[in-house]
């Protein structure tokens, strides 16, 4: 009985999925976009819910989600700070957050 390849196994990977595994894989995104699950929140406020993370590095990140329809930046009403957060397209990502973040608890345990 003839054995299927490897490669027959496994769909050819597409270029939006690699692109999207890329996105969320860079240094910090991941972790900017779980800040953001719980709802609206303040420059200041993802910086403290990520110890390590630069303000460069930081803006940086947020301006990526902005521009790939991830995220929303809003002025605040008679203030000058703004709020981040996520759009319903960003909020499709807490499946796919959640479950990494399950996957690696169950890693933990083995």
């Amino acid at each position: 009985m003839d054995t299927p390849e490897k490669h027959e196994l496994v769909a050819p990977i597409c270029s939006n999925f690699h692109n999207t595994i890329e996105f969320i894989g860079r240094r910090w995104m991941g972790v900017v976009v779980y800040s953001l699950m719980d709802g609206p929140k303040r420059f200041h406020e993802i910086s403290a819910n990520i110890p390590g993370i630069s303000d460069r590095l930081l803006t940086e990140r947020l301006n990526e989600l902005i521009k790939e329809g991830l995220a929303t930046k809003t002025q605040l009403v008679s203030s000058t700070k703004s709020e981040y957060k996520l759009t319903p397209k960003g909020l499709a990502l807490k499946e796919v957050i959640a479950a990494i973040h399950n996957w690696t608890d169950q890693c933990r345990t083995l």
